[in-house]
């Protein structure tokens, strides 16, 4: 078990100032069996009132407005995370059984179904269909797809952006960690294995000593329906571990964005955005 401390600074500055902006925020952590969140807040500037709930994915969602003339928003979530391996899950459903329970489920045929982001490239869709049939089990194919598409991608910062899809990361071969999980996603879901998004965040230094800050980023990885939830990290080939946050899920990118919204006033905006990481046990 890892005690973590993570501070997600961002927000957006205005070409000229905005009168107004509406926005939600999903920055903070929630516990789950793997981790326990013993302290978290958001704070906002300019300062005002936030309403929270809890979305249908299961992600806490802050919602703010901004009703005064304003040259930035800025947005500071800081969690403090007791993050513990959670218990082993190995899928035992066989394909049959898979089919049978994701077709009795709404959560499992929404995460079943294609989206704009995750729509499969036809060579990757062949790749995967491939892995199924020799395959003895889902989780045993999902597992080999997680590594097909590892192998087959260039890690690349800044190659693509957040409005990026599948077929685009596909086609260059190169991409980052939302790329590596939808392509991941859209494959497992082609060969009928339910999946969902998974955002937070990943301590980059796997030997931090406690005290020690390292600059992060926002992470992505994916989860798989077979019998239990199984995660797996397919940028850098890794389970899920005590060295991952989890704050979303959802179908794909779009459901799980650390800040979104609309504003009224300049032509264009910029997004700013640091993560820090402390270990403090």
């Amino acid at each position: 078990m890892s005690r973590v401390t993570i501070v997600h600074r961002t927000g957006f500055t205005y070409e000229a100032p905005s009168t107004a902006s509406y926005n939600e925020a999903r920055m903070l952590p929630r516990s789950t069996d793997s981790q326990t969140v013993l302290a978290s807040h958001l704070e906002i500037v300019p300062s005002t009132a936030q309403h929270e709930y809890t979305d249908y994915w299961g992600t806490r969602v802050s919602t703010f407005e901004v009703l005064i003339p304003h040259s930035s928003l800025a947005v500071t979530a800081t969690s403090v995370i007791d993050v513990h391996a959670g218990t082993p899950t190995d899928g035992n459903l066989s394909w049959a059984e898979l089919a049978q329970e994701s077709s009795a489920s709404t959560e499992l045929v929404e995460l079943s179904l294609t989206t704009p982001h995750t729509a499969v490239p036809a060579e990757l869709a062949e790749r995967a269909a491939a892995i199924a049939d020799q395959a003895t089990t889902p989780h045993e194919a999902a597992l080999l797809i997680c590594r097909e598409i590892h192998g087959a991608l260039t890690y690349s910062p800044g190659s693509t952006g957040v409005h990026s899809t599948a077929l685009e990361a596909w086609e260059s071969r190169r991409g980052v960690c939302q790329d590596y999980a939808h392509l991941t996603l859209a494959a497992l879901r082609s060969v009928g294995i339910p999946a969902r998004y998974c955002s937070g965040y990943l301590n980059p230094k796997s030997d931090a000593t406690i005290g020690e800050t390292v600059l992060g980023e926002s992470h992505a990885w994916v989860e798989w329906f077979a019998g239990d939830w199984c995660g797996f990290d397919p940028t850098n080939v890794i389970e899920i571990g005590d060295r991952h946050v989890l704050v979303a899920r959802g179908r794909d990118y779009t459901d799980v964005s650390p800040l979104r919204g609309v504003y009224a006033g300049g032509n264009t905006s910029e997004v700013f955005v640091t993560v820090e990481i402390t270990r403090t046990a």
